[in-house]
């Protein structure tokens, strides 16, 4: 099995990232209504707030992931991630590099990575990362005029060149999910599909189903 050993630890295929200005409800609301609906891995990015807040607003949703069972991931900042004890931390290409961040936090913390293209990808493989997001997939408010959408053929290019899981991420939507599993990405990460939705535990089911349904007979 190409992925043994490294499934064992990115045990989840949905990956909510958190974003207190799109979601309908107060945060720490709609992370549990997304919990609810079977979400298992939140990280929270929240990178306007002043570190005492994303403190607090840190240990508020690491006491209610662990309700339900659920990995948390805090974004670029490990000494809140190691503050909190969460189950990893998530760096993007401004963050502190992925060796160096794998010499603190040691084995005890998932690592993941963002990248845009399969020598962002690479390099974060190399460097110890767990897992990647790749994308954007598709056009997103969130990365406009900042990243060209690269499509889901780029996925299977990335996954043809690196071992570790992707998780694809912008502009996904219900109904898109069967495809970019079926291009190798081993799950999905979203925001506004949930976060956004008007019912979140409703919308967070129903991709959790889509997802489970799509990766029937991964290896």
């Amino acid at each position: 099995m190409r992925y043994a050993g490294v499934f064992m630890a990115v045990d989840f295929r949905l990956y909510l990232i958190t974003d207190r200005k799109v979601a309908t409800k107060p945060l720490p609301e709609a992370v549990r209504l997304a919990l609810e609906g079977g979400v298992r891995a939140v990280q929270l990015r929240e990178k306007d707030l002043p570190v005492r807040e994303l403190l607090a607003l840190a240990m508020e949703l690491r006491s209610i992931t662990r309700e339900y069972g659920a990995k948390l991931f805090i974004n670029d900042r490990v000494d809140v991630a190691v503050s909190v004890d969460a189950d990893g931390v998530h760096l993007g290409h401004r963050s502190i590099p992925v060796d160096a961040a794998r010499k603190i936090v040691g084995t005890s913390m998932l690592i993941g990575v963002s990248t845009h293209d399969l020598m962002e990808a690479k390099a974060a493989e190399a460097g110890g990362a767990d897992f990647i997001t790749f994308g954007p997939i598709f056009e997103t408010p969130s990365k406009v005029n900042l990243v060209n959408a690269v499509g889901i053929n780029a996925i299977r290019m990335v996954n043809s060149g690196i071992k570790i899981p992707i998780f694809a991420l912008g502009g996904i939507k219900s109904g898109s999910v069967s495809k970019i599993i079926a291009s190798g990405a081993h799950g999905i990460s979203m925001i506004s599909a949930i976060f956004g939705a008007d019912d979140i535990r409703n919308a967070a089911e129903v991709l959790v189903q889509e997802i489970a349904g799509a990766g029937r007979g991964m290896p």
